[in-house]
């Protein structure tokens, strides 16, 4: 199945829904994802600034791409991202929050961001911790003017992602978001039904990393 087919076989499945399909091209080269962006596509996800530097910067406005960072972030990268992207997804300390804020007020550009829950509270993962997040909240609403505009999370790998979802979804509504960033290839389907308005899917479209 070629990639146009996948991506209108997952398109027809969430039809009903009001989600946003953040097609992830990490690792995947431009000429791979081309057919996509012909096709009308405008969501896109990256998980490098680097990468997503070389890939998009002279394609993406021509083409009025969305560009989604949905890796981790480091603040001294905060510069180049708001240059590049257009929604952050992993948005999880106050010192890269700051950052964010200097950098949007020096380039005169507004982002939409997510803050990243660690649902798991998993060493290996970003994310801010669940008792943390009221605190991180307030913060990021009193001390910047950042766009925060809902929550991202990666459940743990194990069976029972469902609880996960569920969790994510009432600590959304809890702060009122309208946007809630959950969901891959394997379980975007369950994400939609917690209420998932953007779902990060790669390999379900594109085929296999290699």
């Amino acid at each position: 199945m070629n990639i146009i087919d996948s991506f209108n076989q997952i398109k027809q499945k969430i039809e009903n829904s009001r989600t946003e399909i953040i097609a992830v091209s990490k690792t995947f080269t431009l000429d791979h994802i081309k057919p996509l962006i012909q096709h009308g596509h405008k969501h896109f996800g990256e998980n490098k600034v680097q990468e997503a530097e070389k890939k998009w910067k002279n394609i993406k406005s021509s083409n009025n791409i969305k560009l989604h960072m949905i890796g981790s972030l480091q603040s001294n990268k905060a510069k180049k991202a708001i240059e590049l992207f257009d929604y952050i997804h992993s948005l999880d300390s106050e010192k890269l929050a700051k950052e964010l804020d200097k950098r949007e007020k020096q380039l005169k550009k507004k982002l939409s961001y997510f803050i990243q829950v660690n649902l798991g509270s998993e060493e290996q993962k970003g994310g801010i911790e669940i008792d943390n997040l009221d605190n991180f909240f307030k913060f990021v609403t009193k001390e910047t003017s950042l766009s925060v505009i809902g929550l991202m999370a990666i459940p743990p790998n194990d069976t029972n992602y469902e609880r996960y979802f569920s969790q994510i979804s009432n600590l959304n509504k809890k702060f009122e978001f309208n946007q809630l960033s959950i969901g891959m290839s394997n379980d975007y389907m369950t994400a939609i039904k917690y209420g998932a308005s953007f779902v990060r899917i790669g390999s379900a479209i594109f085929g296999p990393r290699s």
